[in-house]
């Protein structure tokens, strides 16, 4: 009974935790905003603005569906593995000891650093470095065959909602759940080593106020069906909904573009910039004849995960054969060599 009423209190903090995307005042704003848009952009009456975002072909589609299964199926397997993830704190000791044993730099070299440019600069640290990392990985699911075949999953939304952001493969889950451990620690142990008794819980905390400004400024808008275009300057620093539609389209000329979360800069140094556009006739999902069969649990867990290890296998097998190869050519050209 106890891990029943872990579940529904996991799903329910879902909603109720601002540290969550789908908070609910979170949801409420986002509706809000798409309302503002609708009205005074595509110059909709409040009722058809109304009507527009609760569409019920969306939010009952088939892509819809899977997304509310995947969200609950996901929320019972995190629960049985999270104990024994590593976690930030381990990554950050781990660092701080690693940076203490090599003194690269004088610890606590920064101390009598004021306090508010402690927090502010911890905070605009672990933005900047946790959305860089996130681009990353977010690139290494597009470019890497065995990961792609995980990412997969959540590409195959054929219908974005705010629930489109928990379709994801459970390995692809523990892979960033991985990546924001790692992230987190990097930046907790480098400020706590150069900043010493300056960094404080308070400090840490406070490294959540700019995911609460992206979260109240529409994040959730990322995964709907609409598209709210940023003035094309401003795309340059940051992902606009419609820039993440277009990262789901399956036009060829938006494939391998817009990776970031929240800030585009990545994409714009990196060469994956895509500005928006109208979104309204995106076709998305993966492009295939049978988008509509890769909503079945089946689809959406057993096959990435066997495609994955396929692909890993043939990996391994060709390294292994490429290294098996060039030590017989080393052992024929010694044989050969004179004495």
């Amino acid at each position: 009974m106890e891990f029943f009423f872990d579940i529904f209190q996991n799903t329910i903090d879902q909603f109720t935790n601002p540290k969550k995307r789908v908070f609910i005042l979170y949801l409420f704003l986002s509706i809000l905003i798409a309302v503002a848009w609708l009205i005074f952009h595509k110059k909709k009456s409040l009722k058809e603005s109304i009507k527009f975002i609760f569409n019920p072909k969306v939010f009952f589609s088939k892509s819809a569906t899977s997304d509310y299964k995947v969200f609950f199926i996901n929320q019972i397997i995190m629960l049985l593995i999270s104990p024994h993830l590593l976690t930030q704190i381990t990554i950050a000791t781990a660092l701080y000891f690693f940076f203490f044993e090599i003194n690269f730099i004088e610890m606590g070299l920064f101390a009598s650093s004021p306090k508010y440019l402690i927090v502010s600069l911890f905070t605009l640290t672990h933005f900047i470095v946790d959305d860089f990392s996130k681009y990353i990985v977010h690139r290494w699911m597009h470019n890497w065959p065995f990961l792609w075949a995980l990412h997969k999953v959540h590409h195959s939304a054929t219908n974005l909602t705010p629930m489109t952001v928990f379709r994801t493969h459970p390995l692809e889950g523990l892979v960033f759940t991985l990546r924001s451990a790692f992230a987190q620690g990097v930046t907790i142990s480098t400020f706590v080593y150069l900043f010493g008794g300056g960094v404080d819980l308070y400090t840490i905390l406070g490294a959540n106020l700019f995911v609460f400004f992206f979260n109240v400024f529409g994040s959730n808008l990322r995964h709907s069906h609409i598209g709210i275009r940023y003035w094309k300057w401003l795309e340059y620093v940051l992902i606009s909904p419609a820039q993440h539609h277009l990262h789901h389209s399956i036009a060829k000329e938006h494939y391998n573009k817009n990776y970031g979360a929240a800030l585009a800069i990545w994409d714009w140094i990196f060469g994956s910039l895509h500005h928006s556009e109208d979104t309204d006739n995106l076709t998305l999902g993966l492009g295939t004849k049978d988008d509509q069969k890769k909503h079945t649990l089946k689809e959406l867990y057993q096959t990435p995960f066997i495609e994955s290890f396929k692909f890993l296998k043939r990996y391994f097998i060709k390294v292994f054969l490429f290294k098996k190869i060039n030590k017989n050519k080393s052992e024929i050209y010694y044989k050969k060599s004179p004495q």
